[in-house]
């Protein structure tokens, strides 16, 4: 049995994070809900488990001793899910779980879902293994695809920035940490780009770099909850969505550090450079 798990291979970071330890020539346990849609990687095993299964996530994990673990799919109970993998980590033996947490975690957030990733760490501390967490700004890869057809995008941000991360960036950190893990028990990285942009900011930066004409529409409040009940969302997520945007306005995703710097050797990419390489 390999020594290290990964969760999320199926998934972009995830996925990514996989193919760099297969590169490398390291062993690896793929743990996924769905066998044939995990990646065939040299050295790779796979095992079948979702969160939610206790008994199948133990015998998965049996055998490992560092989890990278993707935080799981946005549901209404997510923090529950993520304490039934937790717990059966624990009880397969692994000693150390390096989580992707969020950007500014915090039991009173304005982002609803920092607040679960906030509630998941502490369950990580209570477990007694030894933990890192990748505290992963908002992606992106994920920003320069919101505008909608009308080249706009909407959103109640007002001229609050965002330090927004590519994954690949995010993937490279999280490497530099499981090649060594032992040098970043207990460690919280905050991780962000180099540079913070306000929405106005994005939509000049991919009008520049795609010749698409975007805009930015700053929403009121009710008016982003409007234009999301088309979707038929639970309230949950709609309230996730629309925070998305309030978080940014409160400032709550400006700050920048030099996480990724400090545990690549690289500077992350700017939108810019992320929209030429794409």
């Amino acid at each position: 049995m390999p020594s290290l798990a990964i969760t999320g291979s199926t998934g972009h970071l995830g996925g990514i994070v996989a193919r760099a330890v297969a590169d490398l020539g390291e062993e690896q346990t793929l743990v996924v809900r769905d066998a044939s849609r995990a990646p065939q990687l040299a050295g790779a095993q796979v095992r079948e488990a979702s969160y939610r299964d206790g008994v199948a996530s133990r015998g998965a994990l049996d055998g490992a001793q560092t989890l990278f673990m993707v935080s799981a799919s946005e549901s209404v109970d997510r923090v529950d899910e993520h304490r039934s993998f937790i717990h059966a980590a624990a009880a397969a033996g692994v000693s150390h779980i390096v989580y992707t947490s969020f950007f500014g975690a915090h039991p009173e957030a304005v982002f609803t879902l920092a607040r679960d990733h906030f509630a998941t760490e502490q369950h990580i501390r209570d477990s007694g293994m030894e933990f890192t967490f990748l505290r992963n700004n908002f992606y992106m890869d994920f920003f320069a695809l919101l505008a909608g057809e009308d080249g706009v995008i909407r959103g109640p941000a007002g001229s609050g920035r965002v330090s927004a991360v590519s994954r690949a960036d995010l993937a490279d950190a999280a490497l530099a940490v499981l090649r060594d893990p032992t040098a970043h028990r207990g460690a919280v990285y905050e991780l962000t780009g180099r540079e913070a942009l306000s929405l106005d900011d994005v939509a000049g930066v991919i009008t520049e770099k795609t010749g698409r004409e975007v805009t930015f529409h700053d929403e009121t409040l009710p008016e982003a909850y409007e234009s999301r009940a088309v979707y038929g969302a639970p309230d949950w997520q709609v309230d996730a969505w629309v925070s998305t945007y309030t978080a940014m306005a409160a400032g709550e995703q400006e700050r920048i550090t030099g996480d990724i710097r400090a545990l690549t050797g690289h500077d992350p990419e700017t939108l810019g450079e992320f929209l030429d390489s794409a």
